[in-house]
């Protein structure tokens, strides 16, 4: 069984308490109403499926009920991270493995906040 940790209740949960709720970051057109029937048939139902790492929203359904990103792998089920929604995307360089666990992925946050403010250790 699959643990996962959720960033709102700051706890790892069985998988059994969350649902997939597909790709995570994708962009909504800013005319949605004027796009073509191709256009949205691309933007709404048409998703790639690499293996390896992926993003994708989750929802804590028995627990908080909150929509959460996560990194993936989608050969090992690995986890790398959850963060809240609206938080940008992780760059894939800087994910680690073990880093869905909470002090792993509070490490890896404070290193990618030093890389990102030009301090590394």
């Amino acid at each position: 069984m699959l643990l996962i940790y959720c960033p709102y209740c700051e706890e790892e949960r069985s998988e059994l308490e969350f649902r997939n709720a597909g790709d995570a970051h994708i962009a909504r057109p800013a005319n949605i109403a004027g796009i073509s029937d191709e256009e949205f048939e691309e933007y709404f139902f048409l998703r790639d499926n690499p293996k390896g790492l992926i993003f994708e929203r989750w929802r804590h359904i028995h627990g908080c009920g909150r929509f959460f990103n996560a990194a993936r792998d989608t050969v090992s089920d690995h986890f790398y991270r959850t963060y809240k929604a609206g938080e940008p995307k992780p760059d894939p360089a800087t994910l680690k493995p073990g880093a869905s666990e909470p002090a792993a992925q509070q490490q890896n946050e404070q290193e990618q906040t030093a890389q990102t403010e030009g301090f590394v250790e």
